[in-house]
């Protein structure tokens, strides 16, 4: 990776960990009171959100025919979403074995708590709870998919790559045949030695 391009991605690292100070001060501002992934309100809060509650009733009367038709294909989808998530988990555990990569935690992923919120009723609950599932299996497996990336094929693409996941940055640049030879074994280390607390092997007791 050249210095400009580490010079960059310390830089989205930084604006990252601005973007979550703002998320901090927004769960200030509403009153969220977090206990590790646990969020919860003060019993007041509570009463207010249930003000704001619209009945599952109404919600439907609301509700526009091409959403009400649609909903039906929307929730198909957790067909292939469970066999998504069977399968990587399965890959995982028999491919990073043999490659020596550290398991990516699959809870890391699953954050399930809209559900919890006493202003969504119960049809925007499960809603929610869909959603949340849909989209941590989908991160869970790309995050398996990019560890296999850098083991086995860490080159840049020569077109712009949109929303790259976070180890793509170091991979080696289009074009560089000797860097190729001279940076693969590197980068394969650095796939079995990550550092990330989110993640863990089976040698690790995460809390």
């Amino acid at each position: 990776m050249n210095e400009k391009i580490k010079e960059l991605s310390v830089l989205i690292q930084q604006l990252q960990e601005r973007m979550e100070e703002e998320f901090q001060k927004s769960r200030a501002y509403y009153h969220v009171k977090l206990h590790g992934k646990i969020a919860s309100f003060a019993e007041d809060i509570i009463a207010l959100h249930k003000q704001n509650r619209i009945k599952w009733s109404t919600f439907f009367k609301q509700a526009k025919l091409g959403h009400v038709i649609t909903a039906p294909v929307i929730y198909s989808m957790i067909v292939p979403l469970v066999f998504l998530d069977f399968f990587v988990t399965l890959y995982q555990h028999i491919c990073f074995r043999v490659y020596n990569i550290p398991l990516v935690k699959r809870t890391t992923f699953m954050d399930i708590d809209r559900h919890h919120l006493a202003y969504l009723n119960a049809v925007e609950k499960l809603n929610c709870l869909y959603c949340s599932y849909g989209n941590g299996v989908l991160a869970y497996a790309r995050e398996i998919a990019a560890r296999t990336e850098q083991f086995w094929c860490p080159v840049k693409h020569a077109t712009r790559v949109r929303d790259p996941h976070h180890y793509y940055m170091k991979f080696l640049s289009y074009g560089d045949a000797q860097g190729y030879q001279q940076g693969l074994e590197q980068l394969r280390k650095d796939a079995q030695n990550l550092e990330d607390p989110a993640f863990v092997t089976e040698e690790r007791n995460d809390p």
